[in-house]
């Protein structure tokens, strides 16, 4: 089964169930995929999807930042739950310690030394974690590891 497939599915179970929230967010979800097929003048595959899936929770984060910056705990405890949702349709996220075993190995496969190669780093770790890691902890690790 596809990820549009599961969506779709999903969406259809959370009407049967008459959840309103969960619905909601999973109309979020193919609205931002459907505008992404449009840019793409064509279907997405799973991993477009998952792209899409990934900048959306993104942008939940970072508005979760600002929410509790604010002391808005109601939005707060609303983007939260969207997060929640948002995770099921993505891969399984890597731990810290995973994630940097992968930087680790990356660092000396490309000889970085100094953190003048970030950008090397991180343009070749992104691709092998790509939607199992937030680019905000790779970023700080890769710093830590090249300090």
């Amino acid at each position: 089964m596809s990820l549009m497939d599961r969506i779709n599915e999903d969406m259809k179970q959370a009407m049967k169930d008459k959840d309103k929230f969960k619905l909601s967010v999973i109309r979020m979800i193919r609205s931002a995929i459907k505008y992404a097929e449009i840019e793409n003048k064509g279907e997405l595959s799973d991993e477009q999807i998952v792209d899409v899936l990934t900048r959306e929770l993104k942008q939940r984060r970072d508005s979760l930042q600002e929410f509790e910056k604010a002391n808005r705990t109601e939005l707060a405890e609303k983007v939260k739950n969207e997060i929640d949702i948002l995770q099921e349709y993505l891969p399984e996220q890597l731990s810290e310690e995973e994630l940097r075993q992968v930087v680790q190995d990356t660092i000396n496969e490309v000889g970085a030394t100094s953190k003048k190669d970030m950008g090397k780093v991180m343009g070749t770790v992104m691709p092998k974690v790509k939607g199992r890691a937030d680019g905000k902890l790779i970023n700080k690790l890769v710093q830590e590891l090249l300090s």
